[in-house]
């Protein structure tokens, strides 16, 4: 492992952080944000080359770029162990630890509650209680993981009653476009300078919040949650399914077409009305951020390639996620969802794309499943609600064009 320790808490017991996931988000957006905050930073990982790569380099650089140039800053004072190979050592790292992050994508949440339930169970009892963050693309990751670390499976149920003294669960949303990286990049981490990472003040009562420079705490987070999921990754997964539908190979070639550009435009408005309304932001203001979101994902130093922007597509299309969630409300109020209906059905179009599993899995449940059984299984409609005929449409349509090729 190499010697970095972070000093800058001398006096006192060192600040620390353990994050799971040490892919780019973690190393380029999370582990620098908690760096630059005076924490020393544990990586948790799976992958057993990238652990090694972490412990033999002290350093690794953030690149930051965007249209005013490019900055960069260095990282070290880390270390990374094996999750897989090293679980006792990374429960008492946790035990130990003053917040715990992750960005592992929200499938793989249910894997890593285990050891970090182990972790807050074995956390003395002179400490404060450690800030449990997930910082994943869903609403609620936080509480999802926390529901996982609950389960009699993973802690007793009598150890769940006080758990609060031992750990606070805080929901975040993160938005920060990290693009495909060089693949000699090494450990280097080239992402926008844009960021926003907003977390739920609330769970903190009676304790002081984690001091993370850059974090913005707030006491209702739904409103910012909404507008990160259903404005930008909305946006960006639109631009990507209209841009493979019509063989673009980046997204920043699929928004040089103008008819995915009004695309994109359409589906923000009809996620701009339901934001407006729903949470009283001010629609001059909500154009201005659809404005900027569009100059983000717009970006051509980060291209990106529409496959890897699209990647799994059942999650995507999944009840609480950027198609679905907005546009089933927006149906119940009887208002326009078309624009999202257009988008949902390019990415139920994404199939069989080489490297996603989800894409294959997709084509297999379109090839034998009804349209209503589709819509029931992927989007999680009810057959009660507005938008389930619509969407059986849309599925039925996408069905009878591939029997036709």
């Amino acid at each position: 492992m190499n010697g970095n320790t972070n000093a800058s808490t001398s006096g006192h017991r060192a600040k620390k952080a353990v994050h799971f996931g040490a892919g780019n988000i973690g190393r380029g957006f999370v582990a620098c944000f908690l760096h630059n905050s005076g924490y020393e930073v544990i990586f948790a990982d799976v992958n057993g080359p990238l652990i090694e790569e972490l412990n033999a380099k002290p350093s690794y650089k953030v690149i930051e770029v965007g249209s005013d140039g490019t900055s960069e800053s260095v990282i070290t004072g880390y270390r990374a162990i094996s999750s897989q190979t090293h679980e006792d050592e990374l429960v008492r790292e946790i035990a130990t630890a003053d917040v715990v992050t992750c960005s592992v994508g929200p499938n793989v949440l249910r894997f890593i509650a285990p050891v970090i339930a182990k972790g807050i169970d074995q956390r003395p009892a002179d400490l404060e209680p450690m800030a449990v963050i997930a910082c994943e693309n869903a609403i609620g990751a936080t509480d999802t993981l926390a529901g996982f670390i609950k389960d009699p499976k993973n802690t007793p149920s009598d150890r769940v009653a006080d758990m609060d003294n031992r750990a606070r669960f805080a929901n975040s949303a993160i938005d920060r476009i990290v693009p495909a990286q060089d693949p000699n990049a090494g450990l280097d981490v080239t992402l926008e300078k844009f960021y926003e990472w907003v977390v739920d003040r609330t769970p903190f009562k009676g304790h002081s919040p984690p001091d993370i420079k850059g974090i913005q705490w707030v006491d209702n987070l739904q409103p910012y949650i909404e507008r990160k999921l259903y404005t930008v990754n909305t946006g960006h997964a639109t631009a990507a399914y209209h841009g493979y539908h019509r063989r673009k190979s980046t997204v920043y070639d699929a928004l040089q077409d103008k008819e995915i550009r009004d695309e994109v435009r359409r589906a923000l408005a009809n996620t701009a009305q339901l934001i407006t309304e729903k949470h009283g932001i001010d629609e001059d203001e909500q154009k201005r951020y659809v404005d900027k979101i569009v100059r983000r994902i717009s970006n051509p130093h980060l291209e990106d390639a529409v496959e890897r922007v699209g990647r799994a597509p059942l999650r995507k299309l999944s009840r609480k996620e950027r198609f679905v969630g907005p546009a089933a409300e927006l149906a119940e109020k009887g208002e326009d969802c078309s624009a999202l209906l257009d988008a949902a059905e390019m990415a139920f179009r994404f199939q069989n794309v080489e490297g996603d599993e989800e894409s294959v899995e997709l084509a297999k449940i379109m090839e034998e499943k009804k349209p209503d059984e589709v819509v029931r299984e992927v989007c999680g409609l009810r057959p009660n609600e507005k938008l389930f005929p619509k969407m059986v449409e849309v599925v039925r349509r996408v069905q009878e064009d591939s029997k036709d090729e």
